[in-house]
C-alpha cells in the first residue's frame, strides 16, 4: 500500500475545476493562489466574459497538466513550488 503524499489531494479537484470552471479561476483558490485565482476571475467578469474564452482555454491547460502529473511531480511544483502559472 502507497503512502499519500501531503498536498497531492487537492490534484483532483484542481484539475477537474481547471477544466470545467477555468475561466473563473476556482483552481487557483484551491491551491491556494488567490491573486492569479482572482485575476482571472476579474479578466473574465470585467470583460463581460469576452475574455472567458482564453482564461478557459488557460485553465484547460492547466487542469489538464495537474491531471498528467504524478503526485511526487504536482506536489514538487504546485505545492512546494508555488508555481503560479502552468
Amino acid at each position: 500500500m502507497s503512502e499519500k503524499i501531503a498536498g497531492s489531494e487537492k490534484k483532483i479537484a484542481a484539475g477537474i475545476l481547471g477544466i470545467l470552471l477555468g475561466a473563473l479561476g476556482v483552481h487557483k483558490f484551491v491551491l491556494g493562489y488567490t491573486k492569479e485565482g482572482v485575476i482571472m476571475l476579474l479578466l473574465t467578469v470585467l470583460t463581460l466574459g469576452m475574455l472567458g474564452f482564453v482564461t478557459g482555454i488557460i485553465g484547460l491547460i492547466e487542469g489538464i497538466l495537474y491531471l498528467t502529473k504524478s503526485d511526487e511531480e504536482f506536489v514538487a511544483t504546485y505545492v512546494n513550488g508555488k508555481k503560479g502559472w502552468f
